[in-house]
């Protein structure tokens, strides 16, 4: 078969820096395959991909392959949410109970919207038993979190990062305001108006025809060490309770194929993500369409909370839904800025910076280590902002 070139797609000519690092991955093994995409304003600046979609490199990547992006897969969930507190339907102070009141069963009658929108709702993962398949089955996974008691108190005191169970809180609100289920109404209020190809869990039709439609996801041989750690701690406790093996995102009818976990298993390519991304950091409309008001995306800016997570093991920032720019954080994101993000497990990432109407969006199925993010990201971000900074700065000559 005649393979294509290692690195497709077009990029802006101050860019090209960035094709060549892409390039040199890829020829070291550093990548497998992946899609990076910017936008800046209403112009795609870089739309990139290569590489292969399958771990035997027999299926070139194409422009239309889609992988899972695990946990980047919170940004188009919360902004589900946000969208709902945009229209007044969902009040982010309110309590979850006024929803959905079978959750204010245990204690948690004073957990608010706020609080499961910035990981301090205390429900950081599933009481133990649990299995992946209960955690795939939507109607079990919610009710088990509704009869679940919280694991600190009062809410909103401590930061422990939900892996996968904001995915099933904010898609159950979801689903009591609107009556539609969480994928439902993703795509029809975000992906089909904005013309992105994202989706929660796989269609059918994805599956057949082209091989290299939905690429196969490669772990590392050790992806999340265990060693050292205190089984009654909540790093612990929430690593157990969240039994979902990057695997099951393989093969056709595969668990996470097959569910809708909002914060887990999206899947995209960068193009989609950027697509998405780029009507938040240009204010909240594109293509002349609002979808969020500027008051929203305030709101959603301002910071809930700023601690060291006890999932994550480090100092967070998040607004409603959102990570937040932190000092010391792996990118070169203005801590001062109005700039949003979140990252997947493996690499994959998706950016918002306002202050430039600029989105960085990477998607990749060669996972690192790391729970979010990883080396390779950083360095992609990193030379995406120094190119921008770099062309700000000739602007001024």
């Amino acid at each position: 078969m005649s393979l294509p070139p290692l690195v497709q797609g077009h990029c802006a000519p101050p860019f090209s820096p960035l094709r060549n690092t892409l390039t040199e991955n890829l020829q070291a093994g550093e990548e497998l395959g992946f899609s990076l995409s910017v936008t800046v304003g209403n112009e795609t600046v870089v739309d990139l991909w290569g590489g292969y979609a399958d771990a035997a490199r027999t299926q070139p990547w194409t422009a239309n392959t889609i992988t899972c992006i695990f946990s980047s897969s919170k940004v188009i969930t919360n902004l589900a949410a946000n969208m709902l507190i945009d229209k007044g339907l969902l009040d982010p102070s309110a309590p979850v109970a006024r929803y959905w009141p079978e959750f204010a069963a245990n204690g948690k009658e004073t957990i608010l919207v706020k609080h499961v929108l910035s990981h301090t709702a205390g429900l950081p993962a599933w009481e133990l038993p649990i299995t992946l398949e209960e955690i795939c089955d939507t109607p079990v996974a919610t009710a088990k979190l509704a009869a679940q008691q919280p694991w600190w108190s009062p809410p909103g005191s401590h930061l422990g990062y939900h892996p996968a169970t904001q995915g099933v809180l904010v898609g159950e609100l979801v689903r009591r305001i609107t009556g539609q289920s969480l994928g439902a109404f993703v795509q029809s209020e975000i992906a089909e108006p904005l013309g992105a190809d994202y989706r929660l869990g796989v269609l059918p039709a994805d599956e057949e025809g082209d091989p290299a439609r939905v690429a196969e996801m490669v772990p590392q041989p050790q992806m999340l060490s265990l060693e050292g750690l205190d089984p009654a701690s909540i790093m612990m406790r929430t690593t157990m309770g969240s039994p979902i093996p990057p695997q099951a995102v393989n093969g056709a009818g595969a668990p996470l194929r097959r569910t809708e976990l909002g914060g887990t298993n999206g899947f995209s390519n960068a193009r989609a993500m950027a697509r998405i991304g780029s009507m938040v950091a240009n204010g909240g409309q594109l293509d002349g369409k609002r979808f969020l008001s500027p008051e929203t995306i305030n709101r959603i800016l301002e910071p809930q909370v700023d601690a060291v997570d006890s999932v994550m093991g480090k100092r967070m920032s998040w607004g409603l839904g959102w990570a937040l720019p932190t000092s010391g954080n792996s990118y070169d994101l203005a801590t001062d800025g109005c700039v949003a993000y979140w990252e997947g497990w493996g690499g994959s990432i998706l950016i918002m910076d306002l202050d430039r109407k600029m989105c960085i969006a990477y998607a990749m199925n060669k996972m690192g280590a790391s729970l979010e993010g990883d080396s390779r990201t950083q360095a992609y971000v990193k030379q995406i902002y120094q190119i921008v900074c770099d062309m700000q700065n000739a602007e001024k000559i």
